[in-house]
């Protein structure tokens, strides 16, 4: 289940307050900074900093070759207008 967009526009990491990647196909949110992982579990995201999963260097590749080829969507807050960055 894809999450809303509307959603999708005040989503931001609990630890550093920025935006996330979001991941459709793999109902993962991701913040490439802290390389922390969060789950969507039912269509609900999972965003608690003490649900943040870690993520290994080798699999935040991964991740961020995905993001390259459009495969995941930029959440709220990443630039300080709270406009998205393309």
């Amino acid at each position: 289940m894809a999450l809303e967009k509307a959603l999708l526009g005040i989503l931001v990491c609990p630890i550093d307050k920025q935006g996330l990647l979001y991941f459709p196909g793999q109902e993962v949110l991701y913040n490439p900074r802290l390389h922390r992982r969060y789950r969507i579990e039912g269509g609900i995201p999972m965003m608690l900093a003490t649900q943040a999963e870690p993520v290994a260097d080798e699999e935040h590749e991964q991740l961020m070759t995905v993001a390259r080829r459009g495969e995941a969507v930029l959440t709220a807050a990443d630039t300080p207008s709270g406009q998205a960055r393309a």
